[in-house]
């Protein structure tokens, strides 16, 4: 089936292996994490902005899974989708990826086994989508050995017992199998048509400690349906569909809570790294189970 190529590379993240590598040094934490965690981590959801505005979110998450589990053999990695509104989960059954740091293969088996508990397979859907792709070079970095099995889960159709297919499927291997949930948080602000609180400092507060907040208490409670719904009337996450999953799957697999690494948003980040501000806002988390 061949190897995707990347999409946003020079974009969202160095588009060279040199400028890859330099912002992934950037991003990662230059400790180890102290908060008690999952042993193991079985999932974790992380945003998939331009890693100047949530890269250092997403490192988070992927450092403190090496640092519990410290191997993983596969990751499925449940993906917003931004462009592909046909329903139901799209597992990418190509060869592989390529990014800036080289090619990482696809675990056809298990993509495979995915397709058999309700996905469908279609390599085209994920040709332009990015809210995968900006996690693969942290992968490939930290685990370098590491297989992946790219899932886009769009909204329409959305199947709530997927989650809980794939969760149970993967507790039947004897691989060490990690599931990613990938989506950012509220948009808010003119540019994004979402302005339920008008504009200014207050409204991008409550976008931040309201509306992103009750998703992320929703992600942390594990409960699949009612983030899910939260989302669709509130619209606080371009990825819930993901999220459901990765929760129901993350159940399958034992987990009852999630443990929260961080939440800031696009305008916190603007303010700390360039003294500036913006009547939009969009908000990123990182949850590990």
């Amino acid at each position: 089936m061949g190897i995707r190529k990347p999409a946003v590379a020079g974009q969202f993240y160095g588009g060279s292996r040199s400028e890859c590598l330099a912002e992934i040094d950037e991003c990662l934490p230059d400790r180890d994490l102290t908060i008690e965690l999952p042993d193991p981590i079985v999932a974790a959801i992380v945003p998939h902005a331009g890693w100047v505005f949530s890269g250092e979110l997403a490192a988070t998450a992927f450092q403190a899974i090496q640092q519990v589990n410290q191997e993983v053999d596969t990751f499925v990695i449940f993906g917003a989708a931004h462009s592909y509104f046909d329903g139901g989960a799209v597992v990418d059954d190509s060869d592989g990826w390529q990014t800036p740091l080289g090619d990482i293969a696809i675990d056809n088996k298990l993509a495979s086994q995915i397709v058999t508990a309700g996905a469908i397979a279609d390599a085209q859907a994920h040709r332009a989508e990015h809210s995968i792709e900006v996690q693969i070079p942290f992968i490939q970095h930290l685990f370098p050995n590491a297989k992946i099995v790219p899932v886009l889960v769009p909204v329409a159709d959305f199947d709530p017992v997927f989650g809980t297919r794939v969760g149970d499927l993967i507790g039947e291997q004897t691989d060490k199998i990690v599931c990613i949930a990938s989506t950012d948080l509220t948009h808010y602000g003119p540019r994004y048509g979402f302005c339920p609180e008008g504009t200014g400092a207050t409204a991008l507060k409550w976008a931040r400690e309201v509306n992103d907040t009750e998703f992320i208490e929703l992600a942390l409670k594990m409960e699949a349906e009612r983030l899910l719904k939260s989302a669709m009337d509130k619209g606080n996450a371009c990825g819930p569909a993901a999220v459901a999953a990765l929760v129901a799957a993350a159940k399958a697999m034992g987990r009852i809570c999630g443990v929260l690494l961080g939440h800031t948003t696009s305008n916190d980040i603007m303010k700390a790294k360039f003294n500036e501000t913006s009547e939009e806002s969009v908000g990123y988390a990182s949850i590990v189970f």
